[in-house]
């Protein structure tokens, strides 16, 4: 491509000039049908070596061709379509191994020239899958795999990803069963034929299979179903009680009762129960993955912490797929993203996904409360970047930043704080609604205006702050741009939606039975209010707060503690040492640490006792927090 034409290609994507060395030399996406089906096959029997082996037949014609492995992906919100995983591509014509060539400025794309005669061109090469969490998620064991089209196709470059039909097939591993929004052609033994789709939709439809398999109705009856599939590594994690269904039932017409309309025409949760697939939550349109570990069911009691799951992904159903920001909707899956608006997309789901946990059932009101009291102390104390140096918009940025690799003061430096700093805004937000209209008009209203129309479509439609803005004047006029920016800009504690709901957030010695809950999740000590520490299994040090007692001591993460007042380290240790040094105001704390091959005692000097966060009730104001989260 001459550098002209490279040039007003990439002006028609909207992207700019300095994008032009980004995009090499592959063709601009243009909103044209492509000439013939993407023809996908893939062989997912290969469970010793984790390997899915990929045939593609490429529609073409004579000339160059560019075949671009998907790089941007929705829900990730980043360029980590994982590339490296990739191997063995070979592309063939008329039965004659053509040439290929990577793009130097763009590693996603290959290049190669078709020749005269082709009308197509054929694909093969392996997705070789993580053998262990090192080399990313894994996605595929004895019992279960997930498939994500992503990861297992390219597609031809300069076409909209929705003007590529595409058919797909899958062979399994004998005698499993499958769960996916893909609709069934046929099945041929053990290979399954889906029904031609747009490329794009294909992408947004992954597949959950396995050995050990259950489909559960959650909406029986309905015109529109919905649909639980669970993967298991084992059958007694199959296992439901009639009480556990209801609730997850319920989550379905809670949904529908908020938000009066829904954006599919059927829907799929996938939902694994493993220790050995890694767990994961990703949205999409007529489906979304879940995955948690195999005690989900088998001990509910002790699984609060993950029950918003499910309630989160479904939502994204209307918020994030059916309507999305516009800097996110972009044309195929290597054309950048731009994540301005993550505190709606995520933000305001991370909101609801706690509430319908309440709403349905999944959490009882108290849990619902000890999960907020977490969440609000977080951006109460335990976020010393968001009030020196960082805002919650310039977190949007973080997927594109970070792409989720551990950082070593997640604290101070922050990382996708849209999330749950998001829906802090957005409860403050269901406050002021409620305040300014006598309680009148509250978020609910929002959540159907803005996600609730057009009952069964589920074409994309794009939102941007502006369009927020009119929202939310259309249900109670007010300045909300600057109340909104004032919260996403600006920097210190934003908790202002707990005391706007009646309660207050207060600090107390015992540990909130959610506490308890994510500490045995871990299985380490979360101290940071008190001491400024939290740790993981056996003493390692997995955040210090920054500027915190233990920061001041000269703790860090990556240290491991080896003793607490010359006692061997264990959680209770450290706990006890903090309790003894509240009553006695000239003992200090002191741990025996190792940094790398070093041993170091260390003193903190912090008398204050265990701090632990809680909702107390305001005396005399509204518990317009228990009006929220009641079932409707």
């Amino acid at each position: 491509m001459k550098a002209s034409r490279l040039a007003s290609a990439i002006l028609a994507t909207g992207l700019g000039l300095g994008s032009f060395a980004a995009l090499a030399d592959v063709p601009a996406p243009q909103d044209v049908p492509l000439n013939g089906t993407l023809k996908i096959d893939v062989d997912a029997t290969d469970l010793a070596r984790r390997v899915f082996r990929v045939h593609e037949v490429v529609p073409a014609q004579a000339g160059p061709l560019t075949l671009l492995y998907p790089q941007w992906l929705p829900g990730n919100h980043a360029p980590n379509g994982p590339i490296d995983k990739m191997a063995g591509l070979k592309v063939t014509a008329n039965g004659k191994t053509l040439k290929w060539t990577r793009d130097p400025l763009n590693v996603y794309a290959f290049h190669v020239d078709v020749p005269e005669g082709a009308s197509s061109v054929e694909v093969e090469f392996q997705y070789l899958s993580p053998q262990d969490t090192r080399q990313g998620r894994v996605v595929m064991t004895q019992e279960m795999l997930n498939l994500q089209w992503n990861a297992v196709t390219i597609y031809p470059a300069g076409y909209f990803a929705s003007r590529i039909q595409a058919e797909a097939s899958v062979k399994f591993p004998a005698g499993w069963q499958y769960g996916s929004a893909l609709e069934l052609a046929s099945r041929d033994g053990n290979t399954v034929h889906f029904k031609p789709i747009k490329y794009d939709d294909l992408v947004d439809s992954p597949i959950y299979a396995g050995k050990y398999f259950k489909r559960v109705d959650l909406d029986p009856g309905a015109k529109t179903p919905v649909f639980l599939n669970i993967v298991a590594d084992d059958p007694k994690y199959l296992e439901i009680k009639p009480e556990q269904l209801k609730v997850h039932q319920n989550l379905v017409q809670q949904m529908y009762k908020m938000y009066g309309a829904h954006h599919y025409d059927h829907y799929d949760f996938l939902f694994s129960l493993s220790d050995k697939m890694s767990g994961n939550g990703l949205e999409h349109h007529r489906s979304s993955e879940n995955g948690m570990s195999p005690s989900y069911f088998t001990e509910w009691d002790k699984g609060v912490l993950g029950r918003d799951l499910l309630p989160h992904e479904f939502n994204h159903s209307w918020d994030g797929k059916y309507r999305r920001g516009a800097d996110l909707a972009t044309p195929n899956f290597n054309v950048p993203m731009q994540d301005s608006l993550l505190w709606v997309y995520e933000g305001q789901t991370q909101f609801w996904g706690n509430v319908m946990a309440a709403r349905s059932g999944l959490w009882k009101e108290d849990e619902a409360r000890d999960m907020l009291a977490m969440v609000a102390a977080n951006y109460d104390k335990g976020r010393p970047g968001l009030q020196q140096w960082r805002n919650i918009q310039d977190t949007t940025n973080d997927p594109i930043i970070a792409q989720r690799r551990p950082l070593p003061y997640r604290n101070y430096q922050m990382s996708e704080d849209y999330y749950s700093g998001g829906q802090m805004i957005w409860l403050e937000v269901d406050g002021k609604l409620r305040e300014l209209s006598g309680n009148k008009r509250s978020i609910d209203d929002f959540g159907k205006a803005f996600f609730g129309m057009e009952n069964g479509k589920w074409e994309v439609n794009t939102y941007t702050f502006e369009d927020v803005v009119k929202t939310l004047n259309t249900i109670q006029p007010y300045d909300w741009a600057p109340y909104l920016r004032e919260r996403l800009d600006g920097h210190g504690p934003i908790t202002g939606g707990i005391e706007a709901s009646g309660w207050k957030l207060v600090y107390n010695d015992k540990p909130s039975a959610a506490a308890k809950s994510a500490e045995a999740r871990f299985g380490g000590a979360n101290l940071t209010y008190s001491l400024g520490v939290s740790m993981a299994k056996g003493g390692d040090i997995s955040d210090v707060l920054w500027d915190g007692p233990a920061f001041k001591a000269g703790l860090s993460p990556g240290m491991k503690i080896i003793a607490v007042n010359g006692k061997e380290f264990s959680n209770d240790a450290m706990k006890d040492a903090v309790t003894a040094s509240a009553k006695d105001k000239n003992q200090p704390i002191e741990l025996l640490v190792k940094n790398f091959d070093q041993y170091q005692t260390l003193r903190i000097d912090y008398h204050d006792g265990l701090k632990y966060p809680h909702l107390e009730r305001i005396t005399g104001k509204p518990d317009r927090l228990a009006d929220l989260l009641k079932a409707r």
